[in-house]
């Protein structure tokens, strides 16, 4: 079970970045915290989709990967907005511990997201 928490860990985190950090656009930035806009959608449907991959490639069962796909969307759209929302205005260069701060949170929410997504993707295969 170990190797398999582990894998799903590393799995998540190695999509974590690339969808973040590498594949993330600046229109799917600008339009995270407005609900009409595509951008923040498409985001979060990179994130799912990176999951997914993982999650199969682990041997998930597919209907727990089709649950945590869509649990997955909602939740990371919904944290992203929030970010947003409540990070409206704020410059990292005149106010950096707050923006660092909001940015630290969200990315925390993101891997308790995962860790989450872990215990219910072992608890499908029966492994907990």
């Amino acid at each position: 079970m170990f190797g398999l928490a582990l894998l799903l860990l590393v799995g998540l985190e190695l999509k974590h970045f690339i969808a973040d950090y590498t594949l993330q656009t600046g229109w799917m930035i600008a339009g995270k915290g407005n609900l009409a806009a595509p951008g923040g959608y498409v985001h979060a449907g990179i994130h799912v989709i990176g999951s997914v991959i993982v999650l199969l490639l682990a041997r998930v069962p597919p209907t727990a990967v089709a649950e945590l796909a869509v649990a997955e969307f909602v939740i990371h759209y919904a944290f992203d907005f929030a970010k947003v929302y409540y990070g409206h205005g704020v410059d990292p260069d005149e106010d950096a511990q707050r923006f660092w701060a909001l940015h630290g949170l969200d990315q925390l929410f993101h891997q308790l997201t995962y860790a989450a997504m872990i215990y219910f993707a072992l608890r499908a295969m029966g492994a907990v």
